[in-house]
């Protein structure tokens, strides 16, 4: 009877190779932040001119007084004839400076915990825990980038005053530094908590509603993932958030724009400007400027949530060197 030889080579796993193909590679939270900045930042030089309209038919009608404006395509053109493109894209600094900021802090850390709290077969975290992950980036991420979000109303509202009344910032910078020296550092956190308040609103129903639409559409097999996917789970998702979140951003622009008067402010708070919009203008006007919020949010979100997934695509894959990599969010 002989005696079986060993195979040399059958009995033994394969060894790794230093080539071998990744196939599961996390993107670096350092490069999230980047990327969530870049993507924020990109949209905002094709989006800023309808935040400067949104912003100016917010402020349309206050108190009482006569609309400035029939439609969003009226203040658009009202404004560029009046002021020229230097007032269609008037702080714009601002607009990137809070896109670098608030952005960059909130896209990062929904990012982040977006990995973090990722199922183990690889699909989103449940619906319920996506939305505290919104909620909480939305939350770090307004109050990191309140002061650029004053100096941006600010700015693009000064041209709709009388010459002797306008601000006449600079640049973002220059708001800041005399926002500060003149009317104290605590101004430039000035409606934090309704610009807060606003961000958790827009991240819960931005970021779970993008991710649950996707999931949706591909389990249905409507679509596959890809370019198109993004852009329609995006343009659901934004259309989501403008519903919910306009009535709290019209309260924070009013809050924020105000003036102190013979030294007392327009409002007593935030819950005195409600009042205010409720009783002088009816309950319709808290979604004053639909249209141009939209029109400013819609192609903001699809623009940030399709930089975001090509520019984590191209990271992983040129990179990392993991071709198998489709999707982040």
């Amino acid at each position: 009877m002989t005696t079986p030889t060993k195979s040399s080579d059958a009995s033994k796993p394969p060894i790794a190779t230093s080539n071998a193909p990744k196939t599961q590679t996390n993107t670096p939270n350092s490069v999230k932040f980047l990327i969530g900045g870049l993507a924020g930042m990109t949209a905002t030089l094709f989006v800023h001119p309808m935040d400067v309209v949104k912003n100016r038919m917010q402020m349309s009608g206050e108190g009482g007084a006569a609309k400035e404006y029939k439609n969003s395509f009226d203040a658009l053109t009202t404004i560029f004839r009046k002021e020229g493109l230097r007032g269609i894209y008037s702080g714009l600094s601002a607009g990137l400076f809070r896109q670098a900021t608030y952005t960059t802090a909130r896209l990062g850390i929904y990012q982040s915990l977006f990995e973090r709290f990722r199922q183990a077969d690889g699909r989103p975290p449940p619906f319920f825990v996506n939305l505290l992950l919104g909620v909480t980036a939305g939350g770090l991420g307004s109050f990191i980038g309140t002061p650029a979000e004053v100096a941006l109303i600010r700015m693009t509202l000064d041209g709709r005053l009388p010459a002797a009344e306008r601000r006449n910032y600079a640049h973002v910078f220059d708001a800041l530094v005399r926002i500060t020296r003149e009317e104290g550092i605590s101004k430039l956190w000035r409606g934090a908590i309704p610009t807060s308040t606003r961000a958790m609103i827009v991240n819960a129903a931005q970021m779970p509603t993008y991710s649950q639409a996707k999931q949706v559409l591909i389990s249905s097999g409507l679509m596959e993932q890809g370019f198109l996917l993004h852009a329609v789970s995006s343009l659901i998702a934004a259309l989501v958030t403008t519903t919910v979140s306009l009535p709290v951003d019209i309260v924070k622009t009013r809050y924020q724009n105000m003036k102190v008067i013979q030294g007392k402010p327009e409002y007593n708070g935030i819950l005195d400007v409600f009042q205010r919009i409720l009783r002088k203008e009816g309950i319709f006007s808290f979604w004053k400027g639909f249209t141009p919020y939209f029109s400013r949010l819609g192609p903001h979100t699809i623009l940030t949530f399709i930089f975001i997934e090509q520019l984590n695509i191209q990271y992983q894959r040129r990179v990392l060197k993991n071709d198998t990599y489709s999707s982040t969010l």
